[in-house]
């Protein structure tokens, strides 16, 4: 289970340091191995190789009226591995398509993470939080 958030810096050429509290887990869940993809919200989704798996089968189950989120999600799916720095590559389309700048938010969404460029996930968390709860969350207990 991946949690927490971790601000980060890309590098000039597009590489992040993988945080060393989930670099352990992902050397023992994946050796390494991440695969990234576009997200509906605008960042994008990592996931350790096993997760991205039984993702990309649930979506390429989807019927012919989904296939254009077939494409957004399995069309633009990128395989990475971590490399000997702790770093991940982050392709130049993928960093452009979630607006990915320097300063970057990593989020551990329990199965996989999703990667913010910095200014953009405090835009969205704010106006999240200026939001009504959903009904779903009205009953919850905090």
């Amino acid at each position: 289970m991946f949690q927490g958030a971790s601000a980060l810096a890309l590098d000039a050429k597009g590489r992040l340091t993988v945080p060393a509290r989930h670099r352990e887990v992902l050397q023992a869940l994946c050796g390494g191995q991440l695969t990234l993809t576009k997200h509906p919200e605008g960042c994008l989704m990592v996931f350790p190789r096993p997760a991205w798996e039984q993702f990309r089968d649930k979506v390429a189950a989807l019927p012919m009226s989904a296939a254009g989120w077939k494409r957004v999600f399995l069309g633009n799916a990128q395989d990475v591995e971590i490399d000997a720095a702790a770093r991940v590559l982050i392709a130049p389309e993928l960093r452009a398509s979630a607006g990915l700048q320097k300063d970057t938010m990593l989020l551990g969404m329990g199965s996989h993470f999703e990667l913010w460029d910095a200014q953009a996930y405090a835009a969205h968390e704010a106006a999240i939080m200026q939001s009504e709860m959903p009904a779903v969350l009205q009953d919850f207990s905090f």
